[in-house]
């Protein structure tokens, strides 16, 4: 199952399009911060600071943050435990706009995280994913 995620993973992110152009300067800072603000409360296992940045879909899949950091423990050691966070590009995912960050997880290995966001009524953005894509293995 996780390889055809993987795959499914791997097809969806090869249309991915540049959409900076379609996001304000300061929406792409609050989208930032609030990514920013996950990493830190992870980083301070915080876990209802980190369960508060993800939209209010994410929050009713996993209905407590309990078992939210439970997953992120398990499934998503890079960004829970980050030795590099970078902020690349935002670029248009399947209609949403989603962050890609450059992340090195705790065994050294690189991989590009990208994090579908949702716009709220009142203007905030929250994480409406996450989303891992280790590098191609054929890169020099």
């Amino acid at each position: 199952m996780a390889s055809r995620f993987l795959a499914l993973v791997g097809m969806i992110l090869a249309l991915a399009l540049p959409a900076q152009a379609q996001v304000s300067a300061s929406d792409q800072t609050a989208i930032r911060d609030v990514i920013e603000g996950q990493v830190d409360a992870f980083r301070r296992d915080d876990g209802d600071a980190a369960f508060g940045y993800a939209s209010p879909s994410i929050q009713g899949m996993f209905g407590s943050s309990e078992i939210f950091m439970d997953m992120v423990r398990q499934g998503y050691r890079p960004v829970y435990r980050p030795r590099v966070f970078e902020f690349r590009e935002i670029v248009t995912l399947h209609g949403m706009v989603t962050q890609k960050v450059h992340v090195v997880g705790p065994d050294g290995r690189p991989v590009t995280a990208f994090y579908p966001m949702t716009q709220q009524p009142d203007g905030s953005w929250r994480i409406e994913g996450c989303y891992l894509q280790a590098p191609d293995e054929h890169q020099a």
